[in-house]
């Protein structure tokens, strides 16, 4: 029996699902992550804009809240009107996401507080153990420990075989 085979009967008995599609749903990181942890950023540089009250960090920027750790080349951290705090972040030029075992990487990530969701774009690549997973875009829920990964999710199926 050939592989395409051996994949075509699992997938229609429903023992593994196809990866290779618009959107899949997917775990990310060990736990929960507790979006109101505080967040600590490093950087080689600072510059504040005292007109929008924004601040972009730029240079080997690192940043983390509880277990998971962002790093990137710029990241601009908006904060709230009433100055209550951060309302988002936007990192650019090259992002890793690492959060326990599972790694992400990126051109570029939006993280919203509020929400608990980081949308990541541009050449997403999600590494679980010896598993990857690429797509156009993965949106992480950091309330419930998952992500979707959307447009052109690609994927190779390990058989445990090889």
């Amino acid at each position: 029996m050939t592989i395409l085979r051996a994949i075509a009967c699992l997938l229609v008995l429903g023992l593994i699902t196809p990866l290779y599609a618009q959107g899949t749903q997917v775990a990310f990181g060990a736990i929960r992550q507790d979006t109101s942890a505080p967040v600590e950023v490093s950087a080689d540089e600072l510059n504040v804009d005292q007109t929008t009250g924004a601040a972009i960090f730029t240079g080997n920027v690192v940043i983390g809240q509880g277990e998971m750790r962002l790093s990137a080349p710029r990241v601009l951290i908006v904060y709230r009107e009433d100055e209550a705090g951060i309302e988002r972040m936007e990192a650019t030029g090259g992002v890793t996401l690492v959060s326990g075992p599972d790694a992400a990487e990126s051109q570029r990530a939006d993280y919203s507080i509020d929400t608990g969701l980081i949308v990541m774009t541009g050449d997403v690549l999600l590494a679980q153990g010896q598993s990857a997973i690429s797509a156009n875009r993965m949106t992480v829920n950091l309330d419930d420990g998952t992500a979707r990964m959307q447009g052109s999710v690609k994927t190779i199926l390990q058989t445990g075989n090889n």
